[in-house]
């Protein structure tokens, strides 16, 4: 069962501490690389809550990322407000998370795997056919949200924007994992039948799990709208998934710390490799392999083990 310790409040605190000075004296470099490692975290704890916690890996998250992309930018040209039209756009999400989860909750594994795949290429394929969704040429001049105490058009403000937004996230996540309803999730990911057994219902619970989880991504949907304020399909792509899973692997699944280690060393290592290579995949690559062979426990998990295993 999760829980928010000492351990994990520390690494939050230094995280976000050590992202706000990167932006702080990186200029404008330093602060659009908070941005996207915000953005990448966020989408990384939606899937750790599914995939993590739940035991539901999903190729459709950046699908659904994109749903709530598209529902904000929608919703603004039909006259809401940022804030409306990103609670329309998390709703949108967390409606599509429950319908996919609604068919996919009663399959495990790989087919769970293939189906989100499935549901996510299907939602690409209509966003880049449909012409009253821009096509394949994406849509423009996407409104970013307005604080009477900051100008987010500044990108230090954004920045600082983006970061807020990751702690609220991670906030309500381990909330979330610390209800009643969280302690079920998890006892059903580790013994469904068992679950069952007690008078869970692991289906329902299972589909819910799954909703939460695409609302969330629907927030990381709906920062990158605001961040490019430009939305295209390429975004629904199942390889945005892919990539989020490897950032996940990355970090640690299961620590909720981990995404965002994850998606610090992924964004980093992306933009430093590509100053003297094309083929900045393969340090990325070389890595991910170390850390399975590692144990899989991912950055964050190994660290965690070694650290209580000292402490004891």
């Amino acid at each position: 069962m999760f829980r928010l310790d000492a351990m994990r409040i520390v690494l939050l605190v230094l995280l976000l501490a050590g992202m706000q000075v990167f932006a702080m004296l990186g200029g404008f470099f330093g602060q659009e690389i908070v941005a996207e490692i915000a953005i990448l975290a966020i989408l990384a704890i939606s899937l750790d809550l599914a995939a993590g916690f739940g035991g539901m890996v999903s190729l459709g998250h950046g699908a659904i990322m994109g749903v709530g992309a598209y529902a904000y930018a929608l919703a603004g040209q039909h006259g809401l407000t940022p804030w409306p039209a990103a609670l329309t756009a998390i709703a949108a999400s967390g409606v599509t998370g429950g319908l996919i989860g609604a068919v996919s909750a009663r399959m495990q594994g790989i087919f769970f795997i293939m189906a989100t795949l499935a549901f996510g290429q299907m939602i690409w394929a209509f966003t880049f056919s449909a012409r009253w969704l821009g096509g394949d040429n994406g849509m423009g001049g996407i409104a970013r949200a307005s604080l009477p105490f900051s100008d987010l058009s500044q990108p230090m403000a954004f920045a600082n924007y983006a970061l807020c937004l990751l702690l609220a996230v991670f906030l309500l996540a381990a909330a979330t994992l610390s209800t009643p309803f969280g302690r079920s999730y998890q006892a059903v990911h580790d013994n469904a039948a068992r679950a069952a057994a007690i008078g869970l219902a692991p289906r329902r619970i299972r589909i819910t799990g799954f909703a939460i989880s695409s609302a969330i991504a629907g927030v990381a949907g709906i920062l990158a709208a605001q961040h490019m304020q430009f939305i295209s399909p390429a975004m629904m792509f199942w390889t945005t998934s892919g990539e989020v899973l490897v950032v996940l692997i990355l970090g640690g699944i299961g620590t909720l710390t981990g995404p965002i280690v994850g998606a610090a060393i992924f964004v980093t290592l992306k933009y430093w490799a590509a100053g003297w290579t094309d083929h900045w995949h393969l340090v990325i690559g070389a890595l991910l392999i170390a850390v399975i062979l590692a144990g899989g426990r991912g950055i964050t998990g190994e660290a965690e083990r070694r650290l209580r295993h000292a402490f004891r």
